[in-house]
């Protein structure tokens, strides 16, 4: 999102007279009586609402473990200030002197006189973007009052001693949630665009926002589960994986698809993509524009896909070994008899690639090497760097979420939708909350937030294995984890491996793939492309957004290899489908999929990317 050029923060306030807004405008005469009505209305829906949340039927929507986490994390760091009275005084008067700063700048605009922002917003902040957040004194005050506080206790984080390092990580991660949800921004009374908003709308707003709360809380089943999208507009395999194609192997976990051809030869190595189970295989195949898998059939890859079963009870037990058993290679085995050819190019997409990674050192310990190149796309192998996400991967909070997976076998897709959300509350959480509950504005139809809002459930057995080996002990990049027997190590990994990181991811930060990359036994192509995790991937050249670095060999820090790097305006995908044609660039006529050797079991999508959580 980007915000409108600022205001001139240095003029003075406008005068307010005959109904005048403050930019000047005149406003019309409020509907007092519709005024009315629809706070009757509005007053009616939220007791409704109340009555819900505080009846047994609104107890699945009680505040969950995240809240009490938060509460506790944020405990012991004001117990570290409140232990030390000197230090705690020198904070607070820090934070009166601010206020002081911020008040007699606010007394010299009341007064008709410039004055300088004591508090900025950062550039990229859309919360206040709003021109009246800036011309307005009374709302300028809240704004930058909101601002000094919340850096003030971000600095009481930052500086509390005695915190050790994943502590303090954690309470700087939900105090982020806190003043993300206490922003004026998000509130009626003190946003000046939500006030202009429902005097206009007479606050049919409201009533408005008030039945898509309720229908919200409803399809989360007690828990509000905040659209962000518009469903109504997609439908998959009608105008979302859309790329022709026949699924031509099924089992308990996949659904193999083979893409039909589009070019008359095409490599002889085929090619597989091990999407993430955590998301839904398509947000590679949202559109013809912008589908990588149609992309790559066009440049002559033979393209297989799995597309992963959204797992329930029955599926409790399929460890991370079942999916590598059952998943890769049981796909490699297809394509074998689809094929003809014992050997695959395959790449792997965020956890897909961490599983393709663990099918790697497998093979490299067992000599069944059927993968002769890898790419892996915003993946993690060494969990040293992890972000974010690490915040929810302590002991405790691991044994919390095994025992709710114990109950019914899986983790719900909600639980991990949640977790990514709040790794960017100001864009994922408050704009969609603000936009469709105070606004009363239903979202807008958005391919990529309606393949965001598609969750998948997460198998317990497999679940547990991922936050325990990867998250919590890192067990793969040390040379520690044991599938089957076996113990796994990826330096006696030698097959070619091109990784992508991208410099604005909250998931596999881009800090994370870079270290990750020297723990392989063989040569890696990193390559940092722009934006994030979902955005930096897809970036079509049709359509290019973002750029890529090139670097040559990984070592050193991140910061020296950037600032060697070579960018490259446009998307990396050419430069990429050039490392895998170098890798074995023979050509045969292209195969049909769903021929003799696998007859097809339906077209493209298939069925268990249909299965909704």
């Amino acid at each position: 999102m980007t915000s409108p050029q600022a205001p001139d923060r240095t003029a003075p306030p406008k005068s307010v007279s005959n109904g005048a807004m403050p930019d000047g405008t005149v406003a019309p005469m409020p509907d007092f009586e519709a005024i009315s009505r629809n706070a009757g209305q509005f007053v009616e829906a939220m007791g409704r609402n109340v009555a819900r949340l505080l009846g047994p039927e609104g107890q699945a929507g009680a505040p969950g473990s995240e809240m009490n986490e938060a509460a506790k994390v944020l405990g012991q760091v004001a117990e570290v200030w409140l232990a030390d009275p000197n230090r705690s005084a020198e904070a607070q008067a820090r934070l009166s002197q601010a206020f002081l700063s911020l008040w007699g700048s606010t007394y010299l605009r009341l007064q008709g006189q410039p004055a300088d922002p004591v508090a900025l917003p950062e550039p990229r902040d859309a919360r206040f973007a709003h021109a009246e957040w800036t011309t307005n004194p009374y709302f300028d005050f809240l704004k930058q009052a909101y601002l000094l506080a919340t850096r003030w206790a971000e600095s009481l984080v930052d500086e509390a001693e005695g915190l050790d390092a994943h502590t303090r990580h954690k309470a700087q991660f939900y105090l982020r949630q806190v003043t993300s949800m206490l922003s004026p921004s998000n509130f009626l009374p003190t946003n000046p665009e939500l006030i202009r908003h429902t005097l206009q709308e007479n606050g049919a707003n409201l009533v408005r926002g008030l039945k898509m709360y309720e229908e919200d809380l409803a399809a989360g089943g007690g828990q509000l589960r905040v659209r962000q999208t518009d469903p109504s507009g997609f439908e998959v395999g009608r105008n979302m994986a859309v790329t022709p194609g026949e699924v031509v192997f099924r089992n308990d976990l996949i659904e193999l698809i083979q893409y039909a051809p589009t070019t008359e030869t095409v490599l002889r190595r085929p090619f597989l993509m091990v999407p993430p189970w955590i998301n839904k295989f398509y947000i590679l195949d949202l559109n013809p524009q912008k589908s990588f898998l149609k992309w790559m059939v066009d440049q002559g890859l033979t393209v297989f896909c799995i597309s992963w079963v959204n797992p329930d009870s029955r599926h409790a037990d399929k460890d991370f070994e079942s999916y590598m058993r059952e998943g890769i290679e049981a796909a490699i085995d297809a394509i074998g008899v689809a094929t003809g050819e014992s050997e695959v190019t395959a790449a792997g997409y965020c956890v897909g690639g961490t599983l393709l990674a663990v099918t790697l050192a497998m093979q490299a310990a067992t000599g069944n090497r059927r993968i002769k190149s890898a790419t892996l796309l915003t993946t993690q192998v060494d969990f040293s760097h992890a972000g974010d996400l690490k915040v929810f991967a302590d002991e405790e909070q691991i044994r919390q979420v095994e025992a709710r997976m114990a109950e019914q076998g899986y983790l719900e897709g909600a639980r991990m939708a949640n977790a990514f959300n709040m790794l960017r509350p100001n864009d994922l959480i408050w704009p969609y909350v603000v936009n469709n509950y105070i606004k009363g504005k239903a979202p807008s139809a958005f391919d990529l937030l309606y393949w965001n809002s598609d969750a998948t459930r997460m198998p317990a057995a497999n679940h547990s294995f991922y936050l325990r080996n990867c998250y919590l002990d890192n067990t793969l990049a040390q040379g520690r984890m044991v599938l089957g027997n076996v113990r796994l190590d990826l330096r006696k990994v030698q097959v070619p491996i091109f990784n992508l990181a991208t410099r604005e991811d909250h998931i596999a930060p881009a800090l994370s793939v870079f270290e990750g990359s020297k723990v392989f036994g063989g040569k890696v192509d990193f390559v940092l492309a722009g934006s994030g995790h979902i955005a930096g991937v897809i970036n079509p050249p049709s359509k290019p957004k973002y750029g890529y670095w090139t670097g040559g060999p990984v070592k050193g820090t991140l910061e020296e290899w950037i600032r060697a790097a070579v960018e490259t305006k446009g998307s990396w995908w050419p430069y990429w489908f050039q490392w895998i044609e170098a890798q074995a660039p023979e050509r045969v006529p292209a195969r049909q999929p769903g021929g003799d050797a696998l007859q097809s079991l339906g077209p493209a999508p298939g069925t268990y990317v249909r299965m909704r959580a």
